[in-house]
């Protein structure tokens, strides 16, 4: 077999290997993602029982890079400590060398009972979970596939000149020999891989002890280096630059004894599992004790950012949310928070402007609506992203929820900013300011809708179908609010005949639009009420709109 198609059948099994790797996180988190993330949140309170977590994990996903990614997503959205989360990555470098061994061991006869095992599993039923377990058994396999086909082409590609050479030049040479480990272990985004390829390499029995522990040294560098490269805050980057500064120092300490722990009686293969494992576990039972003072150093060295002066401007949308579903989702719904807490706003400044006729309240509106529209603008592309790996149904129903909420609120506060606000300016422009009456019908109104905004929050937060029919139901109030305060004003009209036919009109058209911006309100009670499989009960409202888009 020729050079060039060796080198194709070794990156081919590489590739095979890393997409099995892929299969079983994915799949795991997509099915199981909101259970273990509210685990991880009861349980991550010390630093023992976050090693511990960051084992088992590590174990279940066949991946530390996942693990990593995850953690570094709760400490950059401020749900997870950057103590505890040190501990995890310390216990996940850990579960990573037991995942080695695991695949290490021959277990040729299970590859194929895992991938039959899987598509069975994976056809049992129409049930996301199910479809999980399926694609992840099924992601195992392919690993024990992979993991057949690297062996046989080692044993071919031994033989050939070029790789001999190669080998030979990296014989004795410990730093180049350690650069060239962390560069190929960046490459492959998997320090599994790249260690059981070293695995292989021993067994033939074509390097030196001594090399193959700088090769082991630099695997467990470079095993770090996409989560650090990927990491797109300083916040977000202290807790892989604090991996990474573990993992340097340990190595750093343990190249001088290269030479020593070649000098065991164990083989050259089982020598590179012993101290891929024995390395960790030593770096976690030295660096538990220290997390605390890491990570004090590691927060003066990344400084929180200052946030930008437009607070359209997301906060929490980072790039590591978007490798798990369930934390993705959970940054895009505290934008969506920060969405009504400017639409909040936005109603203060209007109220003001009915009252004083401030030319500069109509600027804070329409500021405020710019940045919201920016921020929703952010939202809406981050759940698309997120949705790139598919989703659990109840992620998707999750997802949905929150793009309603966020366009619902939109176009409220476009209501807001377009028409309540420049209703307010033409009574301004024309030297007239709002009456006692009027005023004093308005407050209902807007009182009504702050109250509402606010159980379409508790709606949004705890999933409350009781509140979700309350929410729904004082349609009727406003409803009520509205034509009292229209059948008032006809009346007044009677009586004043000295009263503009257009300043009236205005007025109508303001509790109109109190009522328009209601219904967007409302609306945010009805894909929870659709989830739950019941029938919102609405009282008898001839003005009602479709509730996904009133308007």
């Amino acid at each position: 077999m020729s050079g060039t198609t060796l080198l194709i059948n070794l990156a081919g099994a590489i590739a095979l290997l890393l997409w099995g790797t892929h299969m079983i996180s994915s799949a795991l988190l997509r099915g199981f993602g909101s259970p273990l993330r509210q685990w991880l949140g009861h349980n991550l309170n010390n630093r023992w029982m976050a090693l511990l977590s960051g084992i088992g994990i590590t174990g279940l996903l066949q991946s530390s890079t996942a693990v990593s990614l995850m953690a570094t997503s709760f400490t950059a959205a401020g749900t997870l400590a950057l103590a505890p989360a040190l501990a995890m990555m310390l216990g996940a470098n850990i579960g990573s060398t037991l995942v080695v061994q695991l695949l290490s061991l021959d277990m040729s006869m299970l590859m194929p009972l895992m991938l039959l095992t899987g598509l069975i599993v994976f056809r049992l039923r129409d049930d996301s979970r199910f479809e999980s377990i399926g694609c992840a058994l099924i992601g195992l396999g392919l690993m024990l596939l992979a993991l057949h086909m690297l062996g046989s082409t080692l044993a071919q590609v031994e033989t050939t000149p070029v790789f001999q050479l190669i080998m030979q030049s990296l014989d004795g040479d410990l730093l180049i020999a350690l650069l060239v480990a962390l560069l190929l272990t960046w490459l492959c985004h998997s320090s599994v891989a790249v260690v059981l390829l070293i695995v292989s390499l021993a067994a033939t029995g074509m390097l030196s002890a001594t090399t193959l522990v700088a090769l082991v040294l630099g695997v467990n560098i470079g095993g770090t280096l996409p989560s650090v490269i990927n990491a797109g805050s300083s916040v977000g980057r202290r807790l892989p630059l604090g991996n990474l500064l573990v993992r340097v120092i340990g190595a750093l300490a343990v190249l001088p004894f290269a030479g020593w722990l070649a000098g065991t009686n164990l083989n050259p293969s089982t020598l590179v599992v012993v101290l891929h494992s024995g390395f960790n576990v030593v770096l976690a039972l030295v660096f538990i004790g220290l997390t605390d003072v890491l990570a004090n150093a590691l927060t003066r060295l990344l400084p929180d950012p200052v946030r930008e002066v437009d607070p359209g401007m997301p906060h929490y949308l980072d790039e590591a949310g978007l490798e798990v579903a369930n934390i993705g989702l959970s940054n895009a719904a505290r934008e969506a928070l920060r969405m009504a807490d400017m639409f909040s706003a936005m109603l203060g400044r209007l109220l003001q402007l009915f009252h004083s006729s401030a030319p500069t309240c109509v600027d804070d509106i329409r500021r405020i609506d710019q940045s919201l529209d920016l921020l929703s603008a952010a939202i809406r592309a981050y759940l698309a992203d997120i949705g790139k790996e598919g989703l659990s149904d109840d992620d998707a129903d999750r997802a949905q929820e929150i793009l309603l909420f966020v366009i619902n609120l939109e176009h409220a506060a476009d209501i807001l900013s377009s028409s309540l606000a420049q209703l307010a300016m033409r009574r301004v422009r024309r030297g007239e300011q709002f009456s006692a009456f009027e005023l004093g019908n308005i407050a209902p109104l807007h009182d009504a809708l702050l109250e509402s905004l606010s159980l379409a929050i508790s709606v949004f937060l705890r999933e409350d179908i009781a509140t979700a029919h309350q929410l729904i139901s004082r349609k009727e109030t406003v409803r009520q609010l509205e034509a009292h305060a229209s059948r008032e004003h006809f009346r007044k009209l009677q009586d004043d005949k000295n009263t503009w036919a257009e300043s009236g009109d205005l007025f109508q058209r303001v509790l109109r639009d109190y009522r328009r911006v209601h219904h967007h309100i409302a609306a945010l009670a009805y894909p929870l009420l659709e989830r739950a499989g019941e029938r919102a009960i609405e009282n008898n409202d001839p003005g009602k709109e479709n509730p996904s888009c009133a308007c």
